[in-house]
């Protein structure tokens, strides 16, 4: 580390759940990474195929040519009753589904994929097809649209404001998922190397698809006198989607990879904290960004009193930071270290992360590249050192698992709940212990719990002793054991909370991941799902440019660093 270098903060303070939860984009966001790339790179993008009837059913392909290879959004539209319309996972029909093909379909393609992908999970697709994805529409806004479009006018603003999306997925598979190609077949490829980028650029694509479909069918409903969507207003369009606990364990089941996420985004925000000098330009775009942002949370539309409720304290942090910004010298002796400083003591959680993401904005040559570092390619990470003494262990537990050895895990508040997969629902489900017979399927998704039982059984074992040998003996515990090693190399890896006691929020854990994915306008509908948008502000492919590549996520053109 070099004089006068800020270190990346203690994970002890950062992964904890309140904070986590408080998380918000930045440059490093997966969807930002992908336009930024597709720009630079100069991606072409065709729709070589738009077969929709006067009904709205068809098909389409929308591809996208980079250096190197095609890759094909294989979407297609259903005529839906209203009655089968579900945001759940374990849905059979909807309004569009989609596959992300890899390179161009031919006809053969086209027959094979609409008997499987309409269907999803009672379907199967091939290594062909790198993520599968379903949505439905924002029926009274899809309507809205296609009547005001059919009539030779533009719908409403204000009604694009409430909603944000014209249609929203419900799931977007990758990784494997219905015989798709593995994370390993992709994962040596530059453009896929990055998070998530697969499902981001379906997700891309997809919302070309559905600003396409809504002027079909206004056409079909109009004739001759239906007019196309105002750009500026399309770009108001994000893709919606329903986020509930099925993310949630996400996070604790990759820590190698859940390490990688939080380390490059706090070696960034400690980057940009060691510099001696900001520049006026910059220091002018942070607070042009933060005073957009405090304009967004006191007009944000959610009704949910989670998120009222933060918005009004995030407004009121903003509200602080711009008049600390404004009286305060940012020319010189690490202006940006000393303001996150008097953030720290000054504004919550959320007001910290917000200044932690924005700041970052006016350095992408000194973050962006660390957008590189964010994927798991350490195949080795989860094997166990059996060779390692039980000394070592026993103090990489303590550092990393300090906080839950001192809990009282007898009490009833600290295992109030258990995670569970529900039969009915086909996905994770949060129960109460104590009330509902479910402990027999409790998921492994209590680290700190597990790291109690753990301290336990290693107490009076001489520290000498190989992990092998206490392994033998102790087999139950040789996931946690696991958990504790990769903690050594991966020390963000962990959630320093308690994740199954009477107050925890799940919410904090899908809020975290999204803020990964780029998502915006959060709209918590309990403390257990959350809707959000993806893309709003964003070009469409065929107006995607280096100007406008990155900071659509502020509704704004590049401003200069």
């Amino acid at each position: 580390m070099s004089a006068g270098a800020i270190p990346r903060r203690d994970p002890a303070r950062v992964m904890r759940l309140h904070r986590l939860g408080s998380l918000h984009q930045c440059r490093l966001s997966f969807m930002r990474q992908l336009t930024r790339r597709m720009a630079r790179e100069n991606w072409t993008f065709s729709r070589p195929v738009f077969n929709i009837d006067a009904h709205g059913v068809g098909h389409a392909v929308y591809s996208a040519k980079g250096p190197d290879r095609t890759y094909s959004l294989v979407a297609f539209a259903h005529d839906l009753p209203a009655d089968q319309r579900s945001d759940r996972v374990i849905a059979q029909a909807w309004d569009a589904t989609f596959t992300l093909f890899d390179g161009v379909p031919d006809a053969d393609d086209i027959a094979r994929l609409r008997a499987n992908v309409p269907l999803q999970e009672a379907g199967r697709v091939t290594a062909r097809e790198i993520s599968v994805s379903r949505a439905n529409r924002s029926v009274r806004l899809w309507a809205h649209f296609v009547e005001a479009l059919a009539a030779g006018h533009q719908p409403d603003p204000a009604r694009i404001d409430e909603v944000g999306y014209l249609m929203r997925t419900t799931a977007v598979y990758g990784s494997g998922k219905l015989g798709a190609a593995d994370r390993e077949a992709l994962a040596g490829r530059e453009e896929t190397q990055a998070p998530f980028q697969v499902e981001m650029l379906s997700v891309f694509l997809t919302r070309a698809f559905v600003r396409d479909l809504v002027e079909h069918m206004a056409r079909a409903r109009g004739g001759d006198a239906a007019v196309r969507l105002d750009p500026t207003l399309a770009r108001q369009l994000g893709i919606g989607n329903s986020t509930g606990l099925g993310m949630a364990p996400y996070l604790v089941n990759h820590p190698v990879l859940f390490n990688n996420w939080i380390m490059a985004r706090e070696e960034a925000i400690a980057r940009v904290r060691s510099l001696p000098t900001a520049t006026a330009k910059a220091v002018a775009q942070v607070r042009g960004l933060l005073a957009e942002m405090r304009a967004q949370a006191q007009t944000d539309p959610s009704q949910h009193p989670i998120q009222i409720e933060r918005n009004a304290a995030l407004a009121a942090d903003l509200s602080a930071l711009l008049a600390e910004m404004e009286a305060r010298d940012m020319a010189g002796d690490q202006p940006w270290n000393r303001l996150f400083l008097w953030a720290e003591q000054t504004l919550s959680d959320e007001g910290q992360e917000c200044l932690a993401s924005f700041m970052l904005e006016p350095y992408g040559d000194l973050v962006d590249g660390l957008g590189a570092c964010m994927a798991d390619a350490n195949a080795d990470a989860a094997r166990i050192d059996g060779a390692m003494p039980v000394a070592t262990l026993l103090d990489l537990l303590q550092g990393t698992y300090g906080w839950a050895l001192a809990l009282d895990w007898q009490a009833h508040e600290a295992q109030a709940r258990a995670w569970y997969v529900s039969e009915e629902k086909l996905e994770p489900r949060l129960g109460e212990r104590f009330d509902e017979p479910i402990a027999a399927y409790e998921q492994p998704l209590a680290p700190g719990r597990d790291a109690a039982a753990l301290a336990q059984a290693l107490a009076g074992w001489d520290g000498t002793t190989p992990v092998a040998a206490f392994l033998l003996k102790h087999p139950e515990h040789r996931h946690m054991v696991r958990r504790v090693q990769i903690s050594a190399h991966a020390p963000y890896g962990e959630i320093r909370d308690n994740t199954i006691s009477a107050e925890v929020l799940p919410i904090d854990m899908l809020r975290c991941k999204l803020s990964f994915f780029g998502a915006t306008r959060f709209d918590p509908r309990s403390d257990r799902w959350v809707r959000i948008c993806m893309y709003a502000g964003a070009p469409y492919p065929d107006g995607l440019t280096d100007d406008n590549a990155d900071l659509w996520v502020y509704d704004q053109t590049e401003a200069p660093a």
